[in-house]
């Protein structure tokens, strides 16, 4: 059933919706993070100021550009490590059109769904972004100490939250949120596997890029494949 949805997404990956979303997730991304990056670069120079006076050494008027170059290193360095979940949330945004997009090819007979509030997509996006750098920060802690089974650690640990996101919001469309934490609670195993298949390639450049639009197509199918197995009442 994973493998089906997966290579049913992948066949689909030309879609002309799938590339604007996708163009779109990593133009903001880039934005945002330029945009961080020279606001903490600026912080760290009004607070450091021209000139620092140290001890045995007097006034120095170079401090504040070993610290500016230093922060821009610092950034540069951060800029990798988020920018795989910031780009996924920002993409996130506006996978509603990759689900859609993904009906309207395989399953047209399909009444229309009922959209997500933006209000109500931001708050999600603001709240998966947060969870998945804080879990991922905290993981940190586990390379160090399990360094050989980090890789499994670190897919694990994605796949969770990453088949969460993308399963709730492919269900929620059709069922709402109730229904869909119920159906994701009773699938949680299926959900977390194919939410491993969606981290592994979070670990190659560029490929990453496109695991927010391949997540969302792959549980979109997902969804429609469990909740026909769902037990007629």
């Amino acid at each position: 059933m994973i493998l089906r949805a997966f290579f049913a997404a992948l066949g689909q990956m030309t879609d002309r919706r799938f590339r604007g979303v996708l163009m779109l997730g990593v133009a903001l991304t880039l934005a945002l993070l330029v945009t961080a990056s020279a606001g903490f670069v600026w912080l760290i120079g009004g607070l450091v100021g021209d000139q620092v006076s140290l001890p045995f050494v007097g006034e120095v008027t170079w401090i504040d550009d070993v610290l500016g170059w230093g922060s821009v290193l610092v950034v540069a360095v951060l800029s990798i490590f988020l920018m795989i979940p910031v780009a996924s949330a920002i993409t996130s945004l506006f996978l509603e059109t990759v689900a859609q997009a993904v009906e309207d090819e395989h399953y047209p007979h399909l009444p229309a769904a009922t959209p997500v509030p933006f209000a109500d997509a931001l708050r999600d996006t603001v709240s998966f972004l947060g969870v998945l750098i804080a879990a991922n920060i905290a993981a940190l802690i586990l390379y160090l100490i399990f360094a050989p089974a980090a890789p499994f650690i670190f897919w694990g640990l994605n796949g969770f939250l990453l088949g969460r996101e993308y399963f709730t919001l492919a269900a929620m469309r059709r069922v709402g949120r109730r229904e869909a934490k119920v159906l994701r609670r009773r699938h949680l195993t299926t959900i977390w596997m194919a939410g491993v298949l969606m981290a592994v390639p979070l670990t190659v450049p560029l490929l990453n890029l496109i695991v927010p639009i391949l997540g969302a197509a792959t549980f979109t199918h997902l969804f429609h494949a469990l909740a026909s197995d769902q037990p007629r009442g």
